[in-house]
């Protein structure tokens, strides 16, 4: 009787010790892993900073070399256009600064159609483009249309085979387009590639506000001008930009179709000035190498003006279509 007496007073004491222990037990083991965790945490957040630091470096070492291997022919370029002496040599600073260059430029009566031209092409064409590029991509955007998959395959051939040289020549011959400064607008009017860009743009776009426009009763145009143009500005920039410095930058075309310096573009006309030594009288003390690389800036100029504007949108709309959810 005595032994059990002894038994029942120590069992509940040994159930509190036997309870405590498993307490005890149960946040050892749940605190070992946090600890466990928060070393190896520390280590790595550590090891990670420390490599960040050195990506960073050799990150930004790379950009800079990249940026001045960009910059200083441009700034070369931008610093002779200043140096009434032509000579050959690295100077990033003009040995005699004068603005007879550009003064040239400017005043030599020869250059002030083909710069209009220049103006008159590159504006026609990029609304022209822009106006084909978002029509064409908004209709293959419809998905009930007969005979979409058709003319899909069918543009996107185009991008793939030309008809050549001579049979281009050959029509733009017969729609009169021979000696023709309008040949820079109509030739560049349609850039599939581009199309295609805001098919897929376009594509991005969620459907409900299609079916939100449709049953309120717009129609498929008034969809196209009320609600996907509006939605469409960085796609719009980009590839606008895109039409307009391929039409002002375009010589070749100037050069094989057309024959008179009156319907020459500002392009053709600095091509010549470079490349055949036909530079403008000019009565300042300047050389032909200032001459040059002031036509050079003029040629560039207003794209460098316009690009900071443009910018946020073009960042914004270069990978058009590129990402899809």
């Amino acid at each position: 009787m005595a032994d059990i007496k002894e038994k029942e007073l120590t069992a509940p004491v040994a159930a509190d010790e036997t309870a405590e222990n498993v307490v005890e037990a149960a946040e050892s083991a749940a605190s070992e892993p946090e600890k466990k965790k928060n070393v190896p945490k520390i280590n790595t957040i550590e090891a990670k900073h420390s490599k960040i630091k050195v990506f960073d470096i050799i990150n930004y070492a790379v950009f800079i070399i990249l940026t001045l291997i960009i910059i200083i022919p441009i700034w070369k370029v931008i610093s002779d256009s200043f140096n009434a002496v032509g000579v050959y040599q690295f100077r990033l600073w003009p040995n005699k600064p004068t603005f007879g260059g550009y003064a040239t430029i400017l005043t030599t009566s020869k250059l002030f159609r083909p710069l209009l031209n220049s103006f008159i092409t590159t504006i026609a064409g990029t609304l022209l483009g822009l106006l084909m590029a978002t029509l064409g991509g908004y209709v293959l955007n419809q998905y009930d249309m007969p005979g979409r998959s058709f003319l899909s395959y069918f543009l996107l051939v185009t991008m793939i085979f030309s008809g050549g040289m001579i049979p281009e020549y050959l029509v733009m011959k017969q729609l009169g387009l021979v000696d023709n400064m309008w040949i820079l607008v109509l030739k560049h009017g349609m850039n599939v590639y581009n199309l295609v860009l805001m098919k897929n743009f376009f594509e991005g776009i969620p459907a409900s506000l299609y079916e939100a426009a449709k049953l309120d009763g717009c129609s498929p145009m008034q969809i196209f001008y009320k609600i996907v143009l509006p939605l469409s500005k960085a796609a719009l920039a980009s590839i606008g930009l895109m039409f307009a410095v391929t039409v002002w930058n375009d010589y070749s075309t100037v050069q094989i179709y057309i024959t008179s310096r009156e319907q020459a573009n500002f392009q053709y006309m600095l091509r010549v000035m470079v490349m055949d030594g036909d530079t403008p009288t000019t009565a300042y003390k300047v050389s032909q190498s200032t001459l040059y690389n002031a036509g050079i800036v003029c040629a560039i100029l207003p794209f460098m003006m316009a690009y900071p504007f443009l910018q946020k949108y073009f960042v914004t709309g270069v990978n058009v279509g590129a990402v899809k959810e």
